[in-house]
């Protein structure tokens, strides 16, 4: 995807560990879900992306499936000026389909500390 025109890209921001998390990952998965970053921040949405379910709307996750492992990214774009990444891990759950408590209520508290950290770099 091309950026659209007239959209400035906005600045990625990471909360917590969540780049050096993700630097963590196998490098095709990595180069897959830096360019879909790259598509968040270009004002675009990839195919990938999915909404996180539970944190309200314009809080989204990337999948990505390799080797029988899946890596996920989970990000905001409910900022008008800049992009969060809240957390980068990868899927261990021992329920099954559902996400593991420990990286839910991470990404709750990620998602807290990038509203703050918003309205102290933006004043919004």
């Amino acid at each position: 995807m091309t950026k659209k025109p007239g959209v400035p890209e906005k600045p990625l921001h990471w909360v917590g560990s969540a780049k050096k998390d993700l630097l963590g990952f196998p490098a095709l998965v990595i180069d897959s879900l830096g360019y879909a970053l790259g598509v968040v921040q270009a004002g675009g949405m990839p195919p990938s992306a999915k909404p996180w379910k539970g944190e309200g709307p314009a809080v989204f996750e990337l999948v990505e499936d390799w080797r029988g492992d899946t890596w996920r990214v989970v990000f905001v774009v409910r900022f008008e000026k800049a992009v969060y990444v809240l957390h980068s891990f990868q899927k261990k759950s021992p329920s099954g389909v559902r996400t593991a408590q420990q990286d839910v209520g991470l990404i709750r508290e990620r998602l807290k500390a990038a509203c703050a950290d918003y309205e102290v770099r933006y004043g919004q």
